[in-house]
């Protein structure tokens, strides 16, 4: 999509602020570090080797189910998703780790805004990490890609840390102050109502920001398929996306412009 985008000539890395949650930390961290977004597009169509394959299978999910019973209090639900991940077998964390590490061609924090999202897995408070946590940007994007019970938290600044996406695909409300929003939004349901990308985007708009949410359409959403952790997917999941922007430029180019 960004590749896309900036070809008919709205260039979104132009943002003054990235939040990255989950698979959005990867590519938030690329952006922000400077890297081209065509050399990236370029990647996606390479053969994934040294990836890791993995599936959220049935028990996972059955995991995920028993860990909304209980009381509602968000952060509460969040500590239970988080119980799942500690307590699940999955490969090792340095792996894990190092497969992200592949993924990044820049290994540091960019003087640049960089929000990544993560969630402490113990007590399930929402995270934002930038360069003044303490926490290296490799482990930064780990945790905030941590499905859980898929992969290990992630290790570091005396916390464990999973995934952005357990409190929301998006975290919208970070770009409160800003006047315009540009969202590229591969999941839009969270666990919640109140995480979901509808909610948020409304909720910004009612404050005065424009804000524009492209979320796969019908090519795309085939393209990926129903694994979305498969990562011999992945070229055809970026040609649909860098397709898709096309359909979609004018509606950005209303915000954002050239």
């Amino acid at each position: 999509m960004l590749s896309g985008l900036r070809e008919q000539g709205v260039d979104l890395t132009t943002a003054d602020l990235i939040v990255g949650t989950s698979a959005g930390s990867v590519v938030g961290a690329q952006i922000a570090t400077g890297v081209d977004v065509d050399q990236r597009y370029a990647a996606q169509l390479a053969a994934p080797t040294g990836e890791i394959a993995a599936s959220m299978g049935r028990a996972t999910l059955a995991r995920f189910a028993l860990a909304l019973v209980g009381p509602r209090d968000p952060q509460q639900v969040r500590a239970r998703i988080g119980g799942v991940a500690l307590r699940s077998r999955t490969v090792p964390e340095e792996e894990r780790i190092a497969v992200i590490g592949g993924r990044l061609p820049v290994h540091e924090w960019p003087e640049r805004a960089l929000m990544v999202t993560a969630v402490d897995a113990r007590t399930g408070e929402f995270l934002v990490l930038d360069r003044d946590f303490g926490v290296p940007l490799v482990q930064a994007v780990a945790a905030s890609c941590a499905v859980p019970g898929v992969w290990p938290p992630v290790t570091a600044g005396g916390r464990r840390m999973i995934d952005g996406g357990v409190r929301s695909p998006v975290n919208l409300d970070l770009a409160a102050d800003h006047e315009r929003v540009a969202v590229l939004a591969p999941q839009a349901r969270g666990f919640s109502a109140a995480g979901g990308v509808a909610g948020q985007a409304a909720a910004l708009r009612a404050g005065g920001a424009r804000v524009v949410v492209a979320s796969p359409a019908e090519d795309a959403v085939r393209a990926i398929g129903r694994n979305v952790l498969d990562p011999a997917r992945r070229a055809a999941a970026a040609r649909a996306g860098r397709a898709q922007a096309a359909a979609a430029v004018e509606e950005f180019a209303r915000i954002w412009g050239s």
